[in-house]
C-alpha cells in the first residue's frame, strides 16, 4: 500500500517533519511492506522554509544574520529560486523564539524580518514570498517597515518605540522603502482584517500574551497605523478589512499597503511540491497538526490536504494534538476519520510530552486497521 504522510507541525511541540517521521516509523513496525512517501508540509508559517527548500532542490539557500522578535540575534535564511525568493518570517517573529515570560506584542517587533528582506532585494529577487504564521508580534508590520528605510514616526517626526502599544502615537513614515520594484507575495490562509471582532489583536493576541486590556489598546494602535499605511501610495483601498491583512499580527496589512498580493500558503505549497500528483497516486493519505479545529477548516493544512484528498477520491486521516472539529463539518472538507494524541494518551500533558511515542503508536495502530 502507498501511503502519503503530510502534516503540518505540532506548534509547540514537534516540527512536520518528525511528525512523519514519527508516524511513519510506527506504521513501518506493522506494515514493512508498504510504500510511505513523507512529504512534510506548512501553510506560511513555521517550517515553511524548510518545506520548499525540499520541494526546490535546485534553490539556493542563503544564511542572513537577524534579530528575534526582542531584537536579540537570530539566525535566517533566503531560499532563492530563479528571480523568486522565499523568506519564513517565523525565524525571525515567530512565537516559538521567546519563553512564555517574554510573550508580550505591546513590545515585540517585526524588525527582523526586514533584513531577510533586504537580502532577497539584493540578490535580485523579483518576487519575494514571505511565510506568514507562528507570529509573536502585532506590531502592523512597523517593525518591517522600520527595517526597509520607512520608520514609523510621531507627531513631531520622531521615530517611534518598537512593538503594537507605540503605533498609537503613530503620524507618519520617514522615508520610501527599499525595495528596488521587488513584488511581496504574503503566504498565508488567515482571511482575518486587521481591526475589529475578527481582526489580528482579538484572534490572535491572547496567544501571543496580550491581556483583555492589551487587546483593546493595541487595536486602537493598529486603528491609527492603518491610516498611515493608507497614505502610501502602493496601499489598496480600505486596507485594514482586506482578507489577510490581520495575518501575522497585521503583517498582511504592511505587505498589502507595499503592494503586495495574500496568496493561500498551503495553496501555493501544495504547487510547488505537487501535493495533488502525489495524493493522486496513493491509497491513503494521513495528515495533521497540534490542534484539528474549527480554524483547521478554513484553508489551513488539513483543510488544503483533505480538500485535495477528496476530490482525488482518496481516504484522509487527521492524526492531531487534539481534534476539536465537528465530524459532520470534517467530513464535509474530505476527513474520513480523525484521531488525537490527548484521546490515546488521556492526557494534555502526556500528548504535549511525548508526541513522537504517541504518533509511531498511532501509526502502529492505523497500519493494522488500513494497510490490506
Amino acid at each position: 500500500m502507498r501511503v502519503l504522510v503530510c502534516p503540518d507541525k505540532f506548534a509547540g511541540t514537534i516540527s512536520a517533519a518528525a511528525a512523519a517521521e514519527a508516524f511513519a516509523a510506527g506504521w513501518r513496525t506493522e506494515k514493512p511492506g508498504d510504500d510511505l512517501v513523507l512529504r512534510p508540509l506548512s501553510d506560511g508559517g513555521p517550517g515553511f522554509g524548510e518545506v520548499l527548500a525540499a520541494a526546490l532542490p535546485g534553490a539556493a539557500l542563503i544564511a542572513v544574520p537577524t534579530t528575534d522578535p526582542l531584537g536579540r540575534p537570530v539566525q535566517g535564511h533566503v531560499l532563492v529560486d530563479g528571480a523568486t525568493a522565499y523568506v519564513e518570517s517565523a525565524e525571525a517573529c515567530g512565537l516559538h523564539l521567546l519563553a512564555e515570560e517574554e510573550r508580550d506584542p505591546a513590545h515585540t517587533t517585526t524588525f527582523g524580518l526586514g533584513p531577510l528582506v533586504l537580502a532577497a532585494v539584493e540578490v535580485g529577487a523579483r518576487e519575494i514570498v514571505i511565510g506568514l504564521g507562528g507570529s509573536a508580534t502585532n506590531d502592523g508590520g512597523a517593525g518591517l517597515l522600520a527595517a526597509l528605510g520607512a520608520a514609523p514616526l510621531d507627531d513631531a517626526g520622531y521615530a517611534l518605540p518598537y512593538g503594537g502599544a507605540a503605533l498609537a502615537g503613530c503620524a507618519s513614515l520617514g522615508g520610501a522603502p527599499r525595495l528596488r520594484e521587488a513584488t511581496l507575495v504574503a503566504a498565508t490562509d488567515v482571511n482575518n482584517p486587521l481591526l475589529g471582532l475578527h481582526g489580528a489583536t482579538a484572534v490572535y493576541g491572547p496567544q501571543k500574551g496580550a491581556t483583555r486590556e492589551d487587546v483593546f489598546t493595541l487595536d486602537g494602535a493598529l486603528t491609527r497605523f492603518a491610516k498611515v499605511l493608507e497614505t502610501l501610495p502602493s496601499a489598496p483601498p480600505n486596507l485594514a478589512n482586506l482578507p489577510g491583512a490581520g495575518a501575522a499580527g497585521g503583517l498582511g496589512a504592511a505587505i498589502l499597503a507595499l503592494g503586495g498580493r495574500v496568496e493561500s500558503g498551503i495553496g501555493l505549497v501544495r504547487r510547488l511540491t505537487r501535493l495533488d500528483a502525489e495524493i493522486e497516486a496513493s491509497g491513503l493519505v494521513v495528515t495533521g497538526e497540534g490542534a484539528f479545529d474549527e480554524q483547521s477548516l478554513r484553508g489551513k493544512v488539513v483543510a488544503g490536504v483533505a480538500t485535495a484528498a477528496r476530490d482525488a477520491g482518496v481516504p484522509c486521516v487527521v492524526v492531531a494534538g487534539r481534534v476539536d472539529a465537528g465530524r459532520r463539518e470534517a467530513a464535509a472538507i474530505g476527513v474520513t476519520e480523525s484521531h488525537a494524541l490527548v484521546e490515546h494518551f488521556g492526557s494534555v500533558a502526556e500528548a504535549r510530552a511525548r508526541p513522537a511515542d504517541g504518533l509511531r503508536e498511532l501509526g502502529q495502530r492505523l497500519a493494522r486497521q488500513w494497510s490490506r
